[in-house]
C-alpha cells in the first residue's frame, strides 16, 4: 500500500497547486481518530489511481495557515485539486466508495 508523504506549508504551492495533475489532500492530524480510518482508504486510492492524479497528506497542526486558507474546519477533510484550485471536497471519514464518487470521478474520467 503506498505512504503517502506529508506536505508541508513550504512546498504546498509546488506539490499541489503546481501540479500538472489533480492533486487529493488529506488534511489530518495525529491526535485525530477518524483520520486513522481514512488514510488506509487514501493509500488504496493512491494505489489505484497514481498514474492519473497525485495523493498527498497535510498536518493542519503543523500547517494551520493552509487549512485556515481552504476553510478546513473539521478533519479529516479531503480536497481535490486542480489547475491550482480545489474541485471537490468532502469532510468527515466516508467509505471508499462514496470518496471515488464524490472526488475522484470529478477529475478522472
Amino acid at each position: 500500500m503506498a505512504k503517502l508523504q506529508d506536505v508541508s506549508e513550504k512546498d504546498f504551492q509546488t506539490e499541489v497547486l503546481n501540479s500538472s495533475k489533480p492533486v487529493l489532500v488529506d488534511f489530518w492530524a495525529p491526535w485525530c481518530g477518524p483520520c486513522k480510518i481514512v488514510s488506509p482508504i487514501v493509500e488504496e486510492l493512491a494505489d489505484e489511481y497514481s498514474s492519473e492524479m497525485g495523493f498527498t497528506k497535510l498536518n493542519v497542526d503543523d500547517a494551520p495557515n493552509i487549512a485556515l486558507k481552504y476553510q478546513v474546519m473539521s478533519i479529516p477533510t479531503l480536497i481535490v485539486f486542480q489547475d491550482g484550485e480545489p474541485v471537490a471536497q468532502v469532510v468527515g471519514a466516508h467509505p471508499k466508495k462514496s470518496i471515488k464518487e464524490k472526488l475522484l470521478s470529478k477529475v478522472i474520467s
